[in-house]
């Protein structure tokens, strides 16, 4: 739980920036250090060593080899060190002290990095040598501890920054704190993070699990110094998993149980060495049942047993039970500690975010970067909790990403059977879950899948269009591994060790002991996962030790999706507790100008989605709504906010309006000036320039005048909405500063209004969740040729809205029809025999701004008395008599980039030649926002 961090080649700064390092990892407000051993400079290095709120400081750091050649800070536990002390004196080495870290420093002098491979544990270290000038850093084999650095070029050889937290890289005062752009956008799109080396600060790296990062000066040259950073491998854990896990597993038998059961005991007794108290955490899930009940049993069993001395006479268990967990997490938790009652102390959590913000705003804080949902909170509540009892808190964090704990792992493996054509086994695994297959497509089912795109600025989605998220799909054991170095338990690893470190508690892994997973992988794959269930070997290994260790409980795969001290599906099943809760708050963010600034979103289209969320719980995914709350508080904190009033003391965070922007800066990004440029589409445009790769004039094939069109922008257009009076202000608004030459006088001009706002307006627009079709709209749909553009009845949801428009026989009679009309060779029969009003339904467009990507619309009602309507409107707008007396009609068009249909007007203009001056889709099809257009006929070419 203490925190490192240091620097290299800076020179006659180095002290000062060591002491502001040092500051920014004090979590008990302290800012400054006091001169003792907790820091060691030279004309080279810093390096640093600081407890957390100053708790039972280890004055040991940072620490010295005996012949002063090597200093060492370092992070974390090396469990086996007393193993590698037997080993380092029978090579002549002699300690003075009994500590970790002098092992972990003797064995670097024995043996170089080659040493870390033989540490099992969880560390992060940076060792200088003073003879050489080398520093070296390293992150242990997992990556259980975090170890973050920033490289610079001081113009004579690299300068380099590395802090446990990023917090103490900003308090350094050497590079201005930005967002890394790639990673927004793959956590926004893919709600992934800390996948690679890559942070969200721009040029802010952290070491991944094995590696090092050696910087050097070399002045032995005859060319005077060359100075060198190198990141390179020292650990081969993860290949030889993935060799492990390739060759063909050793059978489950008892002696098989047995054995696992035995190395997991040993990976436990490993992790409760301590100087404090050491207690343990559930939460309904079975790998962090499993520590604690194998710690109570050992306490029931043999209470004498030094090595469980940490523990004391009764196991401090931190239950976390959040808001919403389901009962059969709750009553397998009340089991274990019934049956385990004189061997734990339990404490109960429940963390919620209630109506509060506040406590989500630290949480963020304390992480440094966004999370990807609910769960990190959770475990900030419960970690919080554990600081009042315990010194260190074994987890069951890893259980999931390891033995297959979440229902995606099963779909995996039914793949991976298909595959192989494994057909007896695959048939017997379809057979014995497809309780469980039905259970997760009803889950599926329920929720709507709008797309992210929809709600993010097209620009940045332009940017970055070549991103991809790649996963493993047919290889369970691979894809386990994946998910442990990669997609699944860094982003978690992160999020734990934050939180323990915050709350000056130790956590420790057991599941995560790199001996116990070389054994798991060479296992077959039933050890992980068989009938839908997870952690199938742990299941069995705990019979009569865990209360229904070995019984069904399908739904929740055994691990609770792996989040330890909150399991991850019970977290979920909160989470829109949670969001309607804090419904207000987030909703004034997202409401907020600092949001709507951002170069990322959308924002009128995460606020309507978000309105419809708060009126419809159940129908959304809310995990983008979690990450976009996340980002922006994130952003609040760290990039907008000054360091002084952000990073000096808890509770210094921009308020939910963000800091002020200077007008003049706001003014420049929001100017009406004409652009080209994709990524600005989603800006503020003028009304008399048009969008991004379109054009005002255009000359018309179908009588050769030149007609000039004019994309006005709105807001997005909601139920209910007064189409007459938002058309009328935007009238006005385009004739109070029309340019001289816009409007040529007496040029008779139209006003054209896209049919689907009046369909929205009117209500008759409706979210695709909200459509239940039936199964002739779904069978007559696949019959149907379903355009690029997501256009016509080739969707259930769009099919289903024709037979509600027109009837099912009517739908039948002109699907025979065009069934007819393909036969001899003449199209168009279909829509002829079921009209027009069906030819102009709308699916779900994924081009369009919100809701229209995301929705389904019949034609709007009567449009012919609503161009009657509007035209009125505007006749009674204060514009210049000039301008009214020019004004011909109201057109109702359905335009896109296929075709273009005049659904109604209040014009003799004959519709053919309407419909010809819309043949490029001038109003565009993205987030130009542009429904309405000011029509203008030139006259001949």
């Amino acid at each position: 739980m203490c925190g490192i961090s240091g620097s290299y080649g800076f020179g006659a700064d180095t002290e000062g920036i060591a002491r502001r390092m040092a500051g920014a990892l004090a979590h008990d407000g302290a800012r400054t250090v006091p001169e003792d051993e907790a820091l060691v400079v030279t004309d080279q290095a810093a390096l640093v060593h600081r407890e957390p709120n100053d708790r039972s400081p280890d004055r040991t750091q940072p620490m010295a080899s005996s012949d002063g050649r090597y200093t060492i800070v370092h992070d974390g536990e090396v469990h086996n060190h007393g193993e590698l002390r037997t080993q380092l004196e029978q090579l002549g080495h002699s300690f003075r002290t009994d500590t970790a870290t002098e092992v972990v420093l003797a064995a670097h002098a024995q043996w170089g990095t080659a040493a870390y491979d033989r540490f099992n544990g969880m560390f992060a270290l940076a060792i200088h040598d003073t003879q050489t000038g080398e520093l070296v850093l390293a992150r242990d084999q997992v990556g259980i501890k975090p170890l973050y650095y920033w490289l610079g070029d001081g113009g004579r050889g690299p300068q380099l920054l590395f802090a446990s937290e990023i917090s103490a890289l900003l308090a350094a005062e050497q590079f201005e704190a930005a967002p890394d752009d790639r990673t927004v956008y793959r956590y926004l799109q893919f709600g992934v993070h800390d996948e690679d080396s890559r942070t969200f600060f721009d040029g802010v790296r952290r070491l991944l699990p094995g590696q090092v990062l050696r910087v050097s000066t070399d002045s032995t040259g005859s060319t005077g110094s060359t100075a060198s950073a190198e990141v390179t491998e020292f650990s081969s854990l993860q290949e030889e998993l993935r060799r492990i896990a390739a060759r063909p597993g050793r059978p489950v038998d008892q002696d098989t149980v047995a054995e696992y059961r035995e190395r997991f005991e040993r990976a436990i007794r490993l992790r409760l060495t301590s100087d404090g108290t050491v207690g343990t955490s559930v939460s309904g899930d079975l790998g962090s049942s499993a520590i604690a009940a194998v710690i109570a049993r050992h306490l029931r069993e043999e209470p004498d047993d030094e090595a469980y001395s940490a523990v004391g006479a009764r196991q401090h268990v931190l239950r976390a039970t959040p808001t919403g967990a389901v009962d059969q997490d709750a009553s397998d938790v009340d089991s274990l500690l019934a049956d385990y009652q004189d061997q734990i102390a339990a404490h109960e959590v429940r963390p919620g975010a209630g109506g509060d913000l506040e406590d989500l705003r630290e949480a963020v804080r304390a992480q440094g970067e966004p999370a990807a949902s609910s769960a990190p909170y959770a475990r900030y509540a419960v970690l919080r909790e554990a600081g009042q009892h315990v010194t260190a808190l074994l987890d069951g964090l890893g259980a999931s990403q390891t033995m297959a704990g979440d229902e995606r792992h099963h779909r995996v493996y039914l793949r991976q059977l298909r595959r192989q054509r494994r057909l007896a086994p695959l048939a017997r695994e379809l057979a014995a879950s497809r309780d469980l297959l039905r259970a997760a497509a009803r889950r599926g089912s329920g929720r709507a899948a709008v797309p992210v795109d929809a709600l993010l600025n097209s620009g940045f989605v332009e940017e970055h269009s070549a991103e991809t998220l790649s996963l493993v799909q047919d290889d369970l054991k691979q894809r386990l591994l994946e998910d442990v170095f990669r997609t699944s338990l860094p982003a978690l690893l992160r999020e734990h060790d934050r939180f323990s470190r915050r709350s000056g508690v130790q956590g420790r892994l057991p599941f995560l002991d790199k001996e116990l997973l070389a054994f798991l992988f060479s296992l077959e794959e039933s050890a992980f996962l068989a009938g839908g269930r997870g952690c199938g070997i742990l299941r069995e290994a705990m019979d009569g030790i865990v209360p229904g260790a070995s019984t069904d409980h399908r739904g929740r795969h055994g691990a609770g999706a792996g989040a330890g001290v909150a399991g991850a599906g019970v977290l979920a099943s909160a989470e829109d507790e949670w969001l309607r809760a804090l419904g207000p708050a987030v909703r004034e963010i997202f409401a907020s100008e600092s949001f709507a600034d951002r170069p990322y979103v959308d924002a009128p289209s995460v606020l309507a989605l978000f309105d419809d969320f708060l009126a419809n719980p159940g129908t959304h995914d809310t995990g983008v709504f979690w990450r976009l709350l996340n980002l922006e508080l994130w952003l609040r904190t760290y990039i907008d906010a000054p360091e002084s009033s952000t990073l000096a003391a808890p509770g210094g965070l921009a308020g939910s309006g963000g800091p002020a922007e200077p007008a003049a800066a706001r003014a420049a990004r929001t100017t009406t000036a004409p652009t080209a440029d994709p990524d600005e589409a989603a800006e503020a445009k003028s009304d008399y320039t048009a969008n991004p790769g379109k054009q005002l004039d255009l000359v018309s094939e179908a009588d050769g005048h030149i007609w000039r069109r004019f994309p006005l922008q709105t807001e997005l257009v909601t139920r209910g909405d007064d189409i007459e009076a938002r058309v009328r202000e935007h009238v006005e608004r385009f004739a109070a500063s029309l340019p001289a030459d816009a409007l040529p006088a007496g040029a008779p001009w139209y006003f054209v209004i896209s049919e689907k706002i009046i369909a929205i307006a009117q209500g008759r627009s409706w979210f695709t969740w909200e459509i239940t079709p039936r199964p002739a709209a779904r069978v007559l749909s696949r019959f149907v040729t379903r355009t690029p553009a997501g256009i016509g009845l080739g969707d259930p949801t769009t099919m289903e809205l024709a037979v509600r428009e027109v009837g099912l026989p009517r739908v039948v009679a002109a699907s025979a029809a065009g069934a007819a009309g393909k036969l001899i060779g003449k199209r168009g029969l279909f829509y002829h025999v079921v009209g027009a009003d069906v030819r102009a339904i709308d699916g779900p467009t994924p081009y369009s701004a919100f809701p229209s990507n995301v929705s389904a619309k019949l034609p709007p009602k009567d449009p012919d008395a609503v161009s009657a309507r509007i035209s009125a409107a505007i006749r009674g707008a204060e514009i210049p008599a000039a301008v009214r007396d020019s004004f011909t009609g109201t057109v109702v068009m359905d335009a896109n980039d296929i075709g273009r249909n005049v659904l109604g007007s209040d014009v003799t203009t004959a519709n053919e030649r309407l419909e010809a001056t819309f043949a490029d889709n001038p109003l565009g099809q993205g987030r130009q926002r542009t429904p309405l257009a000011i029509l203008v006929d030139l006259g001949p070419a």
